[in-house]
């Protein structure tokens, strides 16, 4: 089989250059050198080699000369034109893909919808119902015609108490009291997820995505959850990887782990990722 490495370019890392985060036996680098989202590849992906790099291309160089890789996955690597890819993968937001159809930093757009033509999968993530691909679908049609439109969405998998750190079903958070907060793109995503899981939220908090955050904002949360009547705090896995260097919470801290879990169209995704490569 194959022998992948994930290459990221690290957003919001304090180091800089190329670095290792993870070798494949262990994660080398604390969060804040690493990045959040490669320190949790790393974490999730025993095994797989995590290199940094704003330099995509001489981050894949190091994965293949130093890690043997055969496979490099680009995180967020579709604007990245330094390397020729095989396959490229497209996640759309099933509500309002297309915000107001303008290009950053006027609209939410990174490129022209019809960027899409150089897709080998469009993925449609969030509470994706046949509305919501069947709206895609079309507009990948007139984009990116032949190209397939797959459904998918974040699945809550565990949960863990920050001083604890013993993996736990995440129904274990079901009707608990908890003030729920994160620093993600899409906040309120988690918030929906939380309710979903019939977690009793005391309130929700929304920080900037990538937030680093510091000792006052978990003792200002801790205060507004004690305010509400709420037994602990809970927050994503990657906002907890943000927090975990800092002391303990005065209150209970729950992580909820989620995986990306594809809806319809597996059939499709095998093939893609069978086809011949260059």
């Amino acid at each position: 089989g194959a022998r992948p490495a994930v290459v990221s370019r690290g957003y919001g890392r304090r180091s800089t250059g190329v670095r290792v985060v993870a070798d494949g036996r262990s994660v080398l680098l604390a969060p804040r050198d690493a990045g959040d989202e490669p320190f949790l590849l790393a974490r999730r992906l025993p095994g797989v080699p995590v290199v940094v790099g704003a330099n995509r291309y001489a981050a894949a160089c190091l994965a293949v000369s130093r890690f043997g890789a055969s496979a490099v996955v680009l995180d967020d690597g579709f604007q990245n034109r330094s390397l020729v890819k095989d396959l490229e993968i497209v996640l759309v937001r099933a509500e309002n893909p297309w915000g107001n159809g303008r290009l950053f930093p006027a609209g939410p757009l990174r490129e022209p919808v019809d960027a899409l033509a150089r897709a080998h999968l469009i993925v449609v993530s969030g509470a994706a119902g046949p509305d919501a691909v069947a709206s895609v679908a079309a507009v990948a049609a007139r984009h990116a015609p032949g190209v397939p439109v797959l459904a998918a969405e974040h699945e809550p998998v565990e949960c863990w108490e920050a001083r604890r750190l013993t993996p736990e079903p995440a129904r274990a958070l079901t009707g608990k009291r908890l003030l729920g907060f994160a620093g993600i793109a899409w906040p309120d995503d988690f918030r929906r997820t939380l309710e979903a899981l019939g977690v009793d939220l005391a309130g929700f908090a929304a920080f900037p995505d990538h937030c680093w955050y510091g000792r006052g904002d978990l003792d200002r949360l801790a205060a507004r959850a004690v305010a509400a009547g709420a037994e602990g705090l809970v927050t994503t896995e990657k906002d907890w990887v943000r927090l975990s260097s800092l002391p303990p919470s005065r209150l209970p801290l729950w992580a909820l782990g989620v995986r990306f879990v594809l809806r319809a169209g597996a059939d499709l995704w095998r093939a893609a990722l069978a086809r011949p490569r260059r």
